[in-house]
């Protein structure tokens, strides 16, 4: 192997022990001939290229400004790379699964790797320094989607939306003045500042100096309402720009910041809240919020299930001006069921206690956030028809003086994240007492959002049970970026949940979809135990 990562060394090299593509059944192993990996930068275009031997393999060339390397395990990775089609939206097309010999290997590539892109995507001064042209968050995000994320949160009737989710703005406003004593002399940034008003709460708490860092127009108005609030104002620097390029002239003692998005993940924006852990706070330093808990459990309703089987029905019309729409029917059954339904719901629908996925904000990576796997286990409490995964989340804030949870848990008041829920096209049964397994899988994309693959399956029951296995299972894949926004507080359930209701379209009457095709809190307010399932 190559001693430098710079491209005045034209080529850096790495024994693997097998790449395969993933669009093909064909693999490479270096049982025989070594397979080498070797990235250089011929004719001023950085990329990788594989050989075996003397012989380069054809098809499995990568270039280093489009791909992106994602780490599956300790010794397997995958590098995506996009489609060379310009007249199309931009989108990951080729996969290429990497095997390493050894995990020191594997670390090395991925280093060179990110070097070798970085410098793919900036330019090379006289002295050989190297000008990024890109700040990481440009490199993993779509430009059209920053472009409206940042317009959005420009408007002040959405940052009024948000001022007036009163369970979010008040427990943020008592997390920080309840603890004072973290607060008082210290030096604060607030990471997406927005209107800057947690920034304002910091001073009001006594904080030497807030730095408030706000990549949106937002920015403008954070600096008229501080220069309206003199007394407080003083205090705070607002800085227009991204987290990930900001410069500050010292370290923070505390980060604070409203990352959370629906799902926890959604919007991506937890990434920043790492980045700017590990680029401005000091070594200790408290973060606000520093845990977050997403929890799951199985519901059952058949309202929800039929209303979204019956929005398909128009693609059962076979005589719809005279023509036969029914050819796209279940691909409009499957489109309806690939929205996450974002909704408050009647914690009754819960069919199991509730389990949770920790995630530690102090300690995790910013590429742990780009893939997310929950192996799920569950209890049924009572037997039903099991219509989906239901979702929620909560924060604490771990002050010194007082621990605060601010959760978005079904029963609780409800927030403007409300609660989310993955159906499933084709339900499955349980009875009371009967164990349900599956997969809750979520891989970060360039739209700022995850794409959710999710798997419930029964197990066998009763008598004999430990030398079954499982009976019946179910899969769906999710977009969170395009949710379907049903409602804003829990519909009243008159109906025992196994009693139809008169609807167009019957949950028994509903043609079978084929899923083969697809692609792979406060807790006493639900009076069930979550268990914690561990953290990243």
């Amino acid at each position: 192997m190559g001693d430098s990562t710079g491209h005045k060394h034209k080529h850096l090299e790495f024994t693997l022990a097998a790449v395969s593509e993933l669009s093909s059944s064909s693999s490479v192993s270096s049982s025989s001939t070594p397979v080498i990996a070797r990235f250089s930068a011929d004719d001023g275009v950085a990329a990788l290229r594989f050989h075996q031997g003397s012989e380069f393999i054809d098809g499995f060339n990568v270039d280093l400004g489009t791909s992106q390397l994602f780490k599956l395990g300790p010794l397997q990775s995958l590098c995506v790379s996009e489609s060379a089609d310009t007249n199309k939206e931009k989108s990951y097309s080729r996969g290429v699964s990497i095997r390493f010999r050894n995990e020191e290997e594997s670390r090395d590539f991925h280093s060179a790797f990110e070097q070798w892109q970085m410098e793919s995507k900036g330019t090379h001064l006289p002295n050989g320094d190297i000008s990024v042209s890109k700040s990481k968050f440009d490199n993993k995000i779509e430009p059209s989607s920053a472009k409206m994320y940042f317009h959005y949160y420009g408007q002040l009737l959405h940052q009024q939306n948000m001022l007036q989710d009163y369970v979010r703005t008040g427990t943020y406003y008592a997390a920080v003045i309840e603890n004072r004593v973290d607060f008082t002399g210290r030096v604060v940034v607030d990471v997406g500042a927005g209107s800057g008003i947690l920034s304002l709460f910091a001073a009001q708490a006594g904080a030497k100096h807030v730095y408030a860092v706000e990549a949106s127009e937002m920015a403008d108005y954070a600096r008229k309402l501080i220069t309206g609030n003199p007394t407080l104002g003083q205090r705070i620097t607002v800085i227009k720009g991204k987290v990930e390029e900001a410069e500050l002239p010292e370290k923070a003692d505390i980060l604070i910041s409203e990352p959370m998005g629906t799902l926890l993940v959604n919007e991506r924006m937890l990434e920043s809240y790492i980045i700017a852990r590990d680029q401005f706070l000091v070594p200790n330093g408290k973060m606000f919020p520093s845990t977050g808990r997403i929890h799951m459990a199985p519901f059952s309703d058949e309202y929800l299930f039929v209303e979204i089987a019956n929005k398909a029905l128009f693609w059962q019309q076979q005589n719809y001006y005279g023509v036969d729409l029914t050819p796209l029917y279940g691909s409009a059954f499957q489109g309806y069921f690939s929205q996450p339904v974002v909704d408050a719901f009647d914690p009754r629908l819960l069919v199991c206690p509730p389990m949770c996925h920790v995630l530690n904000f102090n300690e995790i990576k910013e590429e742990d956030l780009y893939e997310i796997d929950i192996p799920l286990k569950f209890t049924a409490s009572v037997g039903t028809r099991v219509h989906g995964l239901a979702c929620w989340f909560d924060v604490l804030f771990n002050g010194s003086t007082v621990q605060r949870w601010l959760t978005t848990a079904p029963g609780a008041p409800t927030t403007h994240w409300y609660q989310i829920r993955c159906v499933l096209s084709q339900p499955i049964y349980v009875m009371a007492g009967q164990e349900i397994t599956g997969q809750l899988h979520m891989i970060a994309h360039n739209a700022q959002s995850y794409t959710i693959y999710l798997t419930l399956s029964a197990k066998m029951w009763g008598p004999g049970a430990e030398q079954g296995g499982i009976i019946q299972t179910s899969s769906c894949k999710l977009d969170l970026k395009e949710p379907y926004y049903r409602m804003s507080q829990p519909q009243p359930y008159t109906m025992a949940q196994d009693q139809q209701p008169h609807q167009l379209l019957q949950a028994e009457d509903i043609p079978p979809i084929h899923t083969e095709d697809l692609d792979l809190e406060e807790l006493e307010l639900l009076q069930q135990p979550s268990e914690p399932l561990g953290a990243q």
